[in-house]
């Protein structure tokens, strides 16, 4: 009988055995339910386990396999600071391509490179920074002033383009398995967050509400509706609030009237500016608690990971509390597959024939040859023919130069094109090309290349700006204004070269190409160019893509996603946030160039189809109608066709606003039918009395053309 019994004893001993493991290993049951597999590994931690796990630089916890990870990883135009990798043009070049399928192909691609080296990386035991799967973009900010050197990094002035280009970016990045993440995307930096950038740490962006639901939060609510898997809050204050610890912002908006269900991570060192910078908490004791009071899960810093104990023994934050900010961290990992076996991962294969293929950098070259934009061409000396060319120099700092081609926040590559290797490569053998650095960037007085200029038949000069002369704080370090322009002026040393080479050689042929991520003053440069394109920050295939139109292997395309303006004293000051004055939608002045502008080799016609009913009822879903677009020119070409709308009178409205586009590809003397369609909801205004957005009734007009102030076709339709 004692036997049996300890036998039985032995037998339930075995069987409680059992059931702890089968428990402990609950979280790494993928076929478990998300939320269960979260919550069992929450349960599994100790509170010092679950503060480490809180930091950018999350600690390793062996006892349960969790790999040490760093959250912190760029991918603005391919990923970046990593090594190896297809760099695509800047972000401003890719909204200026207007073609958002594109964008999320790019996209694709760079979350396929980074699954790539992901792979390359953890196979040999490296958890550095900058090899992880949590993408800290796009930057969805509004582009509302020239002087921003991080507006590069935007997808333009335009609420509305810069919500179709982010959302085709977090698609591409995030992909469309159901069950997995390729990569995670971040939508930053929440919220109005646009300069100045000298004092962002501190700066209070004082924001209307209608300017706010209308303007800086449009893009973030669209891509939240996505499925943006992460939201960056930003380092200033939103009146009066630091972002990153501002409850309205995080909790209100975001999580209860959007339902987010990702995570929020504070931008780098941001929870410090809160005590440091904005002085608004008095410790950093009191800051940890905070932001995760208001929403933040993740903290690109160490200050949560060293001071989020002391506030639970001071009883300003619970554990349950910390609890629910650690959940969204993990739901993320879960869904990257960090707890699965790799072999049930579809990304698990990529490897190193992922990166930079052939395609993937036929793609980037795409992608330049479409964001480029053509901004003079009167004497229609482009697209150059080599014959009639038997010797051309090649002058500029940054004919030569590959930082010029990369923009800030990129990747390196062995294939980068640079602009005199592009148009040499395009010209050939039997044509001459030389190669002058002609100036630098300060000195106005000395200049090579302008006896070789006088001798060649064409010049091309490479002028313009760099991502060391406008950028981010401190990567930016020539710039006066610690990381933005102190105007729209290319430098004094390259206008005074290209005068110098038209005084000199007055009858000889010049194409000006300016490199720029921004507005710049165009105008001080027309009268010495024969032609002007505008490359922005291309890409590793920029010099190729430039030879592209160059010689006319394809027609310019790119349109200008910001408006070009005569001078800073026509606009607001820099610190306002008040959109009134500011981009075309509330600019009532002349400009250099309107937003949407940009020539072709070709022109195009238009005419209606179908028209919009002339009448609608308040509650009526969407605005249909087709239109006609022909090319009546002699050369192959894309054109983008732009819907905008002009809304009822009324002081607090916008002058007219983006609502559709499309980018069509017409051979000579073709025409196409383009069919659009503008969501009703796509109209409304917010009510500051009823706190939401509503309809108002009245007359509106629908114009289309091939930019803003361009009116090719127009009706109205009467709510």
């Amino acid at each position: 009988m004692m036997k049996i019994f300890t036998k039985h004893l032995a037998f339930i001993g075995l069987s409680f055995s059992f059931t702890i493991a089968v428990q402990a290993q609950i979280y790494k049951d993928s076929s478990q339910p998300l939320e269960s597999r979260v919550q069992h590994l929450i349960s599994q931690l100790t509170l010092e386990e679950k503060v480490s796990l809180l930091g950018y630089q999350s600690k390793e916890v062996s006892r349960l396999g969790i790999p040490a990870y760093n959250w912190w990883n760029e991918g603005l135009h391919g990923v970046a600071r990593a090594g190896k990798a297809t760099v695509f043009p800047q972000a401003i070049a890719m909204a200026a391509t207007f073609n958002d399928p594109l964008v999320q192909e790019i996209a694709d691609v760079i979350s396929t490179e980074a699954r790539a080296k992901y792979n390359l990386a953890i196979a040999r035991g490296n958890r550095s920074q900058y090899m992880g799967l949590t993408f800290w973009s796009p930057n969805i900010n509004i582009f509302r002033d020239p002087r921003w050197g991080r507006g590069q990094e935007t997808y333009g002035e335009d609420p509305f383009l810069t919500s179709k280009m982010g959302v085709a970016f977090v698609k591409g990045l995030q992909g469309n398995h159901p069950n997995y993440l390729k990569t995670a995307a971040c939508a930053k930096h929440f919220a109005a967050h646009s300069g100045p950038e000298v004092v962002r740490h501190s700066f209070n962006a004082q924001v209307s509400e209608k300017d706010l639901r209308e303007t800086y939060l449009y893009a973030f609510k669209k891509l939240v509706n996505a499925g943006v898997e992460s939201v960056m809050c930003a380092y200033n204050r939103l009146n009066d609030v630091p972002c990153c610890s501002n409850n309205l912002l995080l909790n209100k908006i975001l999580r209860e009237e959007w339902q987010f269900k990702g995570h929020v991570v504070a931008d780098c060192w941001a929870l410090d500016d809160i005590y440091k910078g904005h002085q608004v908490l008095k410790n950093p004791v009191e800051v940890a608690a905070a932001a995760l009071k208001a929403g933040v899960n993740l903290d690109c810093s160490e200050l949560v990971q060293k001071d989020l104990l002391e506030a639970v023994k001071q009883k300003l934050i619970t554990e349950n509390e910390i609890n629910k900010a650690l959940a969204g961290l993990l739901r993320t990992q879960f869904k990257l597959g960090f707890y699965d076996d790799a072999k049930s991962n579809p990304y698990s294969h990529l490897n190193e024939q992922d990166i930079q293929s052939a395609k993937h950098i036929a793609l980037s070259r795409k992608a330049a040859q479409q964001s480029m934009v053509l901004l003079k061409n009167d004497k229609q000396l482009l697209p150059l023919k080599t014959q009639k060319y038997q010797s051309i120099v090649v002058i500029g700092p940054n004919a030569g130069s590959v930082g010029p081609l990369l923009g800030n926040y990129h990747g390196v590559s062995e294939n980068l094109v640079t602009f005199i290797e592009g148009i040499t490569a395009a010209a050939g053998p039997a044509v001459a090309v030389q190669y002058e650095q002609g100036s630098d960037y300060t000195d106005t007085l000395r200049f090579g290349g302008i006896w070789a200029a006088g001798q060649s038949d064409l010049t091309i000069a490479m002028v313009g700006l760099t991502p060391v002369l406008e950028g981010e704080e401190h990567d930016a370090f020539l710039s006066e204004k610690g990381g933005d322009k102190s105007g729209l002026d290319i430098p004094k040393a390259h206008l005074a070269l290209l005068k110098e080479l038209k005084t000199k050689n007055p009858s000889k042929p010049l194409v000006a190409v300016v490199t720029a991520g921004s507005a710049v003053d165009i105008a001080a440069i027309q009268a010495y160019a024969d032609a002007i394109i505008l490359a922005w920050y291309p890409g590793e295939q920029g010099g190729n893509a430039l030879a592209d139109i160059l010689f006319g292997k394809v027609s310019p395309s790119g349109k200008l996603p910001v408006t070009f303006y005569q001078s800073l004293a026509d606009l607001p000051p820099y610190e306002s946030y008040d959109v009134k004055g500011r981009t075309y939608r509330y600019f009532k002045g002349k400009v250099q160039y309107p937003f949407g502008y940009g020539l072709s080799y070709t022109s195009f016609a238009y005419s209606w189809v179908t028209p919009p009913a002339q009448k609608m009822k308040i509650t009526a879903k969407g605005i249909s109608f087709a239109i006609k677009v022909k090319n009546t020119g002699e050369t192959d070409a894309d054109e983008v066709v732009q819907a905008y709308m002009k809304y009822p009178p009324h002081p607090d409205f916008p002058l007219k606003e983006l609502k559709a586009f499309k980018r069509i590809s017409l051979k000579a003397g073709e025409e196409q039918t383009v069919s659009l369609e503008i969501p009703v909801e796509e109209l409304k205004k917010w009510s500051v009395k009823q706190k939401m957005m509503l309809l108002n009734a009245g007359q509106y007009e629908l114009v289309l053309g091939s930019h803003a102030a361009d009116e090719k076709l127009k009706t109205t339709i009467k709510f």
